[in-house]
């Protein structure tokens, strides 16, 4: 399948690095324009991807300075403030996906999509690793008639820095969302201060000190499964690959509790690992959206709308392609 170049804009840092391997190992004729700031810098990721050009992004411009250049997709790779991309994919009528922005900054990109909702589907990839999180929930969710309690608990070693635009990212988060938004007996609410200190057991026993982060798997989940109970804990640390002598890697421990298809109560425990950390996780999951996005699966491309990840992405899909990175779902004992 012939396809126009899918624009990465700032696509030269380690999570666009991955995002193009995983597309690439599935799809290695798609182009893509690597677009930043920097062009020199732009260009030199554009070389070692191959297949790929490094352009200079003009977000003052309502071309981002690429005249009338074909391209088939919009990814945004950091926080764009302005929608520059969001809009310039509007204009264009191709799909567009960003990952960066917080639970709280939404609201701009849902009033542009209200103006224009026939435009092009737009993903609000702000789920952890851009969906990784709610499609392996509501996969293990699907052993439950009723789910009560969601508890996602996310470890990411200190050493996954994930390059300087992630670090800054991450510093304008925590410095706007002190409290964090979950739910509790099916109201909303924010827990700050004591209410959003929190432990979890990760994979390897210990015990975790974590805080609650406003991610937006919380609303998401909530909706999709009608739990009462939902709540996101993350903490920075050493991962449990690496303190048993390996490789630092990335892990999200997901409980449930509810009621199993007899009625009966049920409670499971699960840990999703990528063995190389964040980047390769999100990127995987992001090449899995484009995919869809874009009928690179064979199937329709997706229909102009507003999406979560996890209603693009088919599980049994990504569980496999997961697995082909060395990235595993398994089932943990219950405490």
């Amino acid at each position: 399948m012939s396809v126009d170049p899918i624009l990465f804009m700032g696509g030269s840092g380690a999570i666009g690095h991955h995002t193009a391997q995983a597309l690439r190992a599935a799809h290695p004729g798609v182009p893509l324009l690597i677009g930043g700031r920097d062009l020199a810098k732009a260009q030199r990721a554009a070389e070692k991807l191959g297949n790929a050009q490094g352009v200079l992004i003009d977000a003052g411009a309502d071309d981002l300075g690429l005249g009338d250049r074909a391209v088939s997709g919009v990814v945004v790779f950091y926080m764009d403030h302005a929608l520059a991309g969001l809009r310039y994919a509007q204009r264009r009528g191709v799909p567009h996906l960003s990952i960066s922005s917080g639970i709280f900054e939404i609201a701009p990109e849902i009033a542009t999509y209200m103006h224009r909702p026939d435009a092009a589907p737009i993903v609000l990839g702000y789920e952890w690793m851009a969906g990784a999180t709610t499609v392996s929930t509501l996969k293990v969710a699907e052993a439950f008639s009723r789910v009560h309690d969601i508890r996602i608990s996310a470890l990411i070693d200190e050493q996954d820095t994930g390059g300087p635009t992630v670090a800054t990212d991450f510093e304008h988060l925590n410095r706007m969302l002190p409290a964090a938004m979950t739910r509790r007996e099916g109201v909303y609410v924010w827990r700050e201060g004591e209410e959003a200190r929190a432990r979890f057991r990760a994979v390897d026993g210990r015990d975790i000190e974590a805080g609650g982060f406003s991610s937006i798997d919380v609303v998401g989940l909530a909706a999709a499964t009608g739990a009462p109970n939902v709540q996101f804990d993350m903490a920075i640390g050493l991962s449990s690959t690496r303190r048993e002598g390996g490789p630092l890697s990335t892990e999200i421990i997901i409980e449930l509790a509810g009621e199993d298809q007899k009625g009966e109560a049920l409670r499971t425990r699960h840990a999703l690992v990528h063995p190389a950390g964040t980047a390769p996780l999100t990127g995987l999951s992001v090449a899995l959206l484009l995919e869809r996005l874009l009928g690179l699966d064979g199937q329709p491309p997706t229909a102009p709308g507003l999406y979560f990840p996890y209603q693009l992405l088919n599980a049994a899909t990504y569980q496999q392609r997961l697995e082909q990175e060395g990235g595993v779902l398994r089932e943990l004992a219950v405490e």
